[in-house]
Order: C-alpha cells, then structure tokens, then sequence
C-alpha cells in the first residue's frame, strides 16, 4: 500500500516522538561505580527509592576489589565518560582533587545546605577533604568503615577453653583489648583440635600486591606511635615513619604472623579472610567492619557464633581507615543529575535506611542516636573504631607510596628478610625519593 503524503508526515512525527521519548528516557540514567561487595547491593536496594522519587533510572559499574583501583583510576585518568557518582577510596582523593577528576562541591553543598559538620570529623577528613586541613570538598562521606575484628564468641565461651585460659593467663578467656592480650589468646587457639579439626589463632592481612600488609601492618604500629611524618612538619618522616614506636609495632605484626597464623596465609586480603573464618579454621579474623553484616548472617558462623571488637591498644589506640566517599565525576555530561542523586543521599531519613540496609552511614545524627550502638551487634564496635581512625598517606603520589610500604613491609614480615628497623629506614628513604621527585622536599 502506498501511503498518502499527509499519511507520511504523521507516521513520521510519530516515529521522531518515539526516538526523542527514547532518547530521553536513555538521558535520565545515572551510572554509579564501586567496588563489588556486599555494601554495593545494599546501595542498588537503596537506590530504588532515588528512582521512585526523580524517575531517573540508576546503572552501576561494580569492579572487584583487586581490580578495582586500577580499573577505576584507568578511567579517570583517560577521563572516560564511564562513570558521573563514583565512590573511590580515602586515598584518592588528593590525586582526584589536584588533577581534576572530581567536582569540588563546597557551592553545592552551601546551596543544599549540606554541612560536612553534619558528619563524622574522622570521614569529612578522610574522604572528603583535600588539602587535608582546609574547607575544600570534593566527595560526601558515603561509607564509613575501619579495620577491626571478629572472633568466634562460641569456641571462647566453652567452659573447658576458659578454664585452661584462666589457668594459664589468670584472666577470663575474652575479646582482646591490648595487643598483648592479642598475642595470647592468638597463641592460645594456634594449633588446637576444636570439634575434631585443627584450627589457628587468627587471620591476618599479609597480601602485598596492593595494600593488604600495609592495612594490617599499619594497626599494630600505630598503637606504639608510629605516625607517618612530623605533624609540625610536612613531608619530615625520620623518626616518625621509622622510629622506635613504629619498629616496635612491627616486630609486634611480625610476631603475630610467625605465630599466630594459618599456614600459608602469606598473601591473604579481605577475601582470604573471610574464607578463613568462614570456614572454620580461625579464631579470629581482622577484616574492615563493612563485611560484619554478612558475617553476623552468614548460616556457618553468624548469630551468636561470632562477636566484634575493635583494634587493640598498645601505648594508644588507632585503626586503620577503610571506607569511601561519593563523589562527582568532572567528566560527566550529568552532573545536575548526579548531584540530585548526592543531595537525596544526604538526607537523614535516607542516611537511617542506608545504615539499616547494610550500608555504613557516617551522618551524626544516625551515629549518635539514642540506640545505635546496641541496633546490631557490631554497631558498637563501628562507632568507636570511627572515634580513633588515622589513614595511610592521601597525597596524589599515594600509589607510590603505598606500593613502597606494601614491598618493605611484606619482605620483613613474611618474607623475613632483614629487620624491622633496617625495613623502615629503606621505607622512609623510598618516600624522601618520591617527595623529591613531586617538588616537595628538597
């Protein structure tokens, strides 16, 4: 059939609406990247209530964590078009702000009303500031997390183990609250026949390929005083990276791998953890408090199998900083959009829903609640490991960095090679070369 001129024009006014509706509909989407892990699902559930209320629809481009880095920075270093919300790492966020990659949002959070005094001190700096020390702000806190422990509650609490414990320590068999205490109990379960199987004092990060020693290693010398340079002076690490407290703490994450350890868990990260404990083979397990959710569900060692507790102490007490914050990529064609999407997250009501959804909200008002640190049963250990968080270097030379403390650190401990205190030297020589070689030592 031969259709009519003015037959012609409507079918093809038809057809252009319905490419333009298309178009539109493809328009109002937002891509969010992360890493892939249990708090990114909690996110996708939470997000529906985002697209519910603005009909903007939400895709995500979750990479796993060993990929995640490189994937990540790759893209905004090509500056790709892949991502307008990504949730990058703490250490990010100095290379991030000084090259460009992100949306500084101090105009947008004033318009909003937005107040980073609204949030944890601990995230705003960690996640969101750069340079550190300053108001300037280039992500919203988005997932609070530290390092800290899980142990199995049900091997501690049998009478036979506490009255063996008590014998020998003339203590209560009990989550540790030192590092000594830490030792003890590791050595106590090193090696023993529980219900038939032999099992290990605790699983700890030893990976060296990207940051797990240093995650790890980081907590035990930051309880003896180890900082990373001079806080009166930027960029003088001798005697902060390297000095007494540092080594102590050192020879201490050593000791613990030497004796406290499953065989063969000389490259173990987050994961190699998890499969650790879950599998029964640990008593204890150092992990970041944003795979506590699935611990405390999981049908092999949830519930009342497993209790938390934070970091030890040694001469003070600090953990190591996980988590993240949302940002805004410079390179998106949505940024309205994506900053509709930080101003709905932001809400206290949404805040409330993240945390109760898995996620880990780092909003006062949530965090300081009447109740919060008894809503789960490691809610409490979440609030207090974010009280006395410190972080690695956010410098944008932070890979370098990282990758020098990953091979020293990983060569004393695990590999045995030389001592602590030669270890930390070669360390503290690594960083003044890459200092120099930004300008900002001499």
């Amino acid at each position: 059939m031969k259709l009519q001129p003015k037959l012609l024009a409507a079918v093809a006014a038809v057809a252009m609406g319905m490419c333009s509706s298309s178009a539109f509909a493809q328009q109002k989407q937002l891509t969010l990247c992360w890493a892939a892990w249990d708090p990114a699902n909690a996110l996708v559930e939470l997000s529906k209530d985002f697209t519910a209320k603005t009909g903007i629809q939400m895709k995500y481009e979750f990479v796993p964590w060993p990929n995640f880095a490189q994937r990540m920075l790759n893209e905004l270093n090509s500056r790709g078009k892949l991502c307008d919300l990504l949730i990058g790492d703490s250490q990010w966020i100095g290379s991030a702000a000084t090259e460009g990659h992100y949306v500084k949002l101090n105009e947008f959070f004033d318009k909003s009303g937005i107040k980073m005094a609204d949030f944890a001190p601990a995230t705003v700096e960690g996640y969101s500031t750069w340079p550190k020390g300053t108001a300037n702000y280039y992500a919203l806190p988005a997932m609070g997390d530290a390092v800290a422990f899980t142990y199995r509650k049900d091997w501690f609490a049998r009478p036979e183990l506490q009255a063996e414990f008590k014998q020998k320590f003339g203590r209560d068999l009990a989550a540790p609250k030192t590092w000594d205490e830490f030792k003890q109990v590791g050595q106590f379960f090193q090696n023993r026949t529980i219900d038939g199987k032999k099992v290990y004092g605790a699983a700890l990060y030893t990976e060296r390929g990207s940051e797990g020693i240093t995650m790890g290693a980081t907590n035990a010398m930051y309880a003896h005083g180890m900082d990373y340079a001079n806080p009166k002076k930027p960029y003088d690490m001798n005697g902060f990276i390297n000095g007494a407290g540092a080594v102590k703490g050192l020879e201490l994450y050593k000791e613990l791998y030497d004796t406290v350890t499953p065989p063969g868990h000389s490259n173990a990260y987050m994961t190699e953890n998890l499969d650790a404990y879950k599998s029964g083979q640990v008593a204890m397990q150092m992990n970041f408090i944003a795979f506590f959710p699935g611990i405390s569900k999981d049908p092999q060692v949830g519930g009342e199998k497993t209790g938390f507790f934070a970091i030890p102490k040694g001469s003070v007490q600090h953990a190591q900083l996980g988590g993240q914050g949302i940002s805004v990529v410079k390179y998106s064609d949505k940024q309205d959009m994506a900053l509709e999407y930080m101003k709905w997250f932001a809400q206290p009501a949404v805040q409330q829903k993240w945390w109760e959804g898995g996620g880990f909200t780092c909003l006062n008002e949530i965090l300081n609640q009447p109740g919060f640190a008894t809503s789960t049963s490691y809610a409490q250990v979440f609030q207090d490991s974010m009280k006395m968080v410190k972080d690695f270097w956010a410098d944008p030379s932070y890979a370098q960095l990282l990758l020098a403390m990953q091979s020293r650190v990983h060569d004393y401990v695990v590999a045995g090679k030389g001592t602590a205190k030669a270890a930390l030297d070669a360390l503290e020589k690594d960083w003044v070369q890459v200092f120099k070689e930004d300008g900002k030592i001499k």
